[in-house]
C-alpha cells in the first residue's frame, strides 16, 4: 500500500508539473546574435536554475544576424546552436511562420536598424512584442514602430535591464520624492553603424529616464576633458539629468527628500520577470512616450555633437524624425 501511494503521489506530481508547463507562455525570439538570448532562455527554460523565472519558455526562434557588424555575425551561429542543442528551441524561416507557434515575440537583434521591419511583422501577427534596446536605430523608426503598434492595438515595449535594478526602481517609486536632478553612467562603446549612444550608452540613458521620467526638452553634448561622453538634458520645470560614459554602472539621484544611488546593474532576471508579466497581462511596463523620449535624447545628443556641442531641442529632432530624417 505504501509503495502504491508513493507511486500515486509521484504520478500526480508529474502531472501537475506537466500541466503547469503546458500553461507557460510560449516565447519566440528573433535575432540570435546577442548573449541575451542564452541568458534569458537559461532562466526561463531550466526549472533547476537558481534564478529560474516561471511562467514562460522559449520554444522558437528566427536566426538573424547583421553581416556588417562583427559582434553580430561572429556570434549568431554559436548562439543558434546552443539554443537548439541545450534547450530544444525550434527554428523557423520567418517571423510570420514562427508567430503561429508562440504567444509572445522577443526581438533580440543586437542591431537596432532591422527592428522596424521585424517589429512590423510581429505586430502584424498580433503578438505582444518586446524589443531589445535600443527600440530602433533612429527616432524616425521608433516613432513608426509605436504608431503601428497603436494602430494595430498590439502591446509593445522596449527596455534595458538597467531600468529594473532595485535601487533605481526604489527612486522611481518615490523613495526620495520627486527627482530634481540625476546623473547616471555606463560604458558607451561605439559602433559605426549607429549614432553614439544607441549602441551601448543606452543602458545608462535608460537608468536616467527611469528616475527622471518624461519631460526632457533639450540636450547638450558636453564631453569631458578626457574626451568621454558627457550629455546634459534639461527637463520641464528646471530639472536636469546627465549621462556620463564610464567603466561601470552607477549614478545618483537628488530628490525632494534627499538623495540615493541609482544606475546599478542587477542582472537580467528582473527584466525577464517584467517580460513574462507583460506577456501574461498585455500591459507594457514602460510607456511609448518614455521610450520615445529616450531615443530622442540619444539622437539629440548626436546632433549636438555634430554641431560642436550646441544645445538641441527635443522638439527639433521630433520634427525632423516626423519628416523622415535626422536633424543636421
Amino acid at each position: 500500500m505504501y509503495r502504491f501511494k508513493s507511486a500515486l503521489f509521484l504520478i500526480v506530481g508529474l502531472l501537475l508539473v506537466a500541466v503547469a508547463r503546458a500553461a507557460d507562455l510560449r516565447l519566440g525570439m528573433v535575432g540570435l546574435d546577442t548573449g541575451h538570448v542564452i541568458a534569458f532562455t537559461k532562466v526561463l527554460n531550466n526549472p533547476n536554475d537558481k534564478d529560474h523565472v516561471p511562467g514562460a519558455r522559449v520554444v522558437a526562434a528566427v536566426k538573424v544576424g547583421s553581416p556588417d557588424i562583427a559582434s553580430s555575425w561572429s556570434r549568431v551561429d554559436g548562439y543558434t546552436k546552443q539554443l537548439q542543442d541545450e534547450f530544444g528551441v525550434k527554428l523557423y524561416p520567418s517571423i510570420t511562420e514562427m508567430a503561429k507557434h508562440v504567444d509572445v515575440i522577443l526581438i533580440e537583434s543586437v542591431d537596432g536598424r532591422p527592428h522596424l521591419v521585424q517589429a512590423r511583422e510581429a505586430i502584424l501577427a498580433g503578438k505582444p512584442t518586446y524589443i531589445e534596446k535600443p527600440a530602433a536605430a533612429s527616432l524616425k523608426d521608433a516613432m513608426e514602430i509605436y504608431a503601428f503598434a497603436k494602430q494595430r492595438k498590439v502591446p509593445v515595449f522596449s527596455s534595458s535591464a538597467l531600468r529594473f535594478a532595485a535601487e533605481t526602481q526604489a527612486v522611481r517609486n518615490g523613495s526620495i520624492g520627486r527627482v530634481q536632478s540625476a546623473e547616471t553612467g555606463s560604458p558607451a562603446s561605439l559602433e559605426p553603424t549607429h549614432m553614439d549612444l544607441f549602441w551601448y550608452g543606452v543602458h545608462g540613458v535608460e537608468s536616467l529616464f527611469t528616475v527622471m521620467g518624461t519631460g526632457v526638452e533639450s540636450v547638450t553634448r558636453r564631453n569631458s576633458e578626457a574626451g568621454s561622453i558627457v550629455t546634459e538634458g534639461k527637463w520641464a520645470g528646471g530639472r536636469t539629468g546627465t549621462y556620463r560614459q564610464q567603466k561601470g554602472y552607477s549614478g545618483k539621484a537628488v530628490g525632494e527628500k534627499g538623495e540615493a544611488p541609482v544606475g546599478k546593474f542587477d542582472g537580467y532576471v528582473p527584466l525577464v520577470k517584467a517580460i513574462v508579466k507583460f506577456g501574461q497581462t498585455g500591459v507594457p511596463p514602460v510607456s511609448a512616450q518614455e521610450t520615445l523620449e529616450i531615443i530622442a535624447f540619444m539622437e539629440a545628443d548626436f546632433v549636438s555633437k555634430q554641431r560642436g556641442g550646441a544645445t538641441v531641442t527635443v522638439a527639433e529632432v521630433r520634427q525632423a524624425a516626423a519628416a523622415g530624417r535626422v536633424a543636421k
